[in-house]
């Protein structure tokens, strides 16, 4: 494996660095206090060629590898949480996984807009009883003709009241539990859908984050990804993008809490000498550095899975708990070596504790992945072939 950052991997980071730092950063005190996600990102985005990153250019995106998502997720997520799950939803639930299961027709309809910018992508599992047990899911798509006719509700969804096309999962035979789950693209626009954000979050303020229902809502079966009761393959399949995605993002919060404990010991002073230079501080900044390592290198080496055309569930799921482990204790040691400051907003390291938080949880628990490691290594878990696969990278148009 090649270490080395391509020239092009060094121009993305820059690129993002600079555009966190000018237009994110100096806002999100004011937003997370405020609960506002700022969706003019998504037009700034857009014009960076973001939004379709690791998309092939012939359905509209920059066609880039996998690992340069990491690190757009990585640079997003050192700015705010908030805008990297916006990616995360966007390009590894939603496009990433029309790119591997949708029909040319489809791509064509859904895809391209999405990776142009064009057209919001969101991703709707989840549902108030159903979170790690998929199967328990209650939206149902009942096939009338050549239409489907939906009803549930889904919540904790990214992007609800922002997103234009909603990558939905429903029973079309809850007699076969997972095996009777298909999934379904819902335009924002169709009759009997509606939406509605969440407040009182402990973290991610600055995210729009919420429920969405659907009362007889009525798509073509053109809208359908994939065969009837492939939902539940496609759904994990899209986990292992997003998870991804997290995973990295991850990095970029365990980043964000070493440089702003970092200028911190070098301001602060006690007992006559910098903060930096006691030992019990030098070992919580050393932890953050490994765990940034640790966490990048398996991250890495499922993104090279990924641009190999290879199954990464398994590196996927170890990226992920890692990572996200390793950043919650980067935010909660951060907090500690700002001392009281660390309690309050006037430093961003309690807001980098709280959004930490999340990631722990969703795409799969701590819990969760802890039990998929085990299941891999006593050989109770094998990843049997998918029909269909992501490309590998680098795109052709064939």
């Amino acid at each position: 494996m090649d270490f080395r950052y391509s020239d092009e991997q060094m121009m993305v980071r820059k690129m993002l660095r600079q555009f966190v730092d000018k237009e994110i950063i100096p806002h999100m005190k004011e937003w997370d206090e405020k609960g506002h996600f700022e969706a003019s990102i998504f037009t700034r985005l857009k014009e960076l060629g973001m939004m379709g990153i690791c998309i092939p250019e012939q359905y509209g995106g920059s066609g880039m590898d996998y690992n340069t998502l990491a690190i757009a997720c990585e640079e997003l997520e050192r700015g705010d949480t908030a805008y990297r799950t916006a990616i995360s939803v966007h390009t590894g639930l939603n496009s990433m996984t029309l790119l591997q299961w949708g029909s040319e027709e489809q791509k064509q309809r859904f895809l391209i807009p999405q990776a142009k910018g064009e057209k919001i992508g969101a991703f709707g599992l989840t549902e108030p009883n159903a979170g790690s047990d998929v199967a328990a899911i209650q939206t149902t798509a009942e096939k009338q003709g050549d239409f489907y006719v939906l009803n549930g509700a889904k919540t904790w969804i990214s992007l609800c009241d922002y997103a234009d096309h909603f990558l939905i999962f429903a029973h079309t035979d809850k007699a076969k539990k997972h095996r009777g789950i298909s999934a379904f693209v819902v335009e924002r626009d169709r009759a009997g859908f509606s939406s509605k954000a969440l407040k009182g979050k402990l973290g991610i303020r600055g995210g729009n984050t919420g429920e969405i229902f659907l009362d007889g809502v009525k798509i073509p079966k053109e809208n359908r990804i994939g065969n009837e009761g492939e939902g539940f393959k496609i759904a994990m399949s899209a986990l292992d993008n997003g998870r991804f995605t997290v995973a990295a993002g991850a990095c970029g919060l365990i980043m964000a809490c070493l440089e702003a404990s970092v200028n911190y010991c070098r301001e602060r002073k006690t007992f006559g000498k910098e903060i930096g230079k006691h030992q019990l501080v030098q070992q919580m900044i050393a932890k953050m550095e490994a765990g940034l390592e640790m966490s990048r290198l398996l991250v890495y080496k499922a993104g090279e899975l990924k641009n190999t055309g290879k199954r990464n569930t398994k590196e996927t799921s170890l990226a992920k708990w890692q990572a996200c482990d390793f950043a919650n204790e980067a935010a909660n040691d951060a907090v500690q070596i700002h001392g009281a400051y660390g309690y309050s907003n006037e430093y961003p390291v309690e807001r980098y504790l709280r959004n930490s938080k999340a990631p722990v949880i969703y795409e799969g628990t701590r819990e969760i992945h802890t039990i998929m490691q085990a299941r891999y290594v006593l050989g109770y878990n094998q990843d049997k072939p998918l029909r269909k696969t992501l490309p590998a990278w680098p795109f052709t148009d064939k």
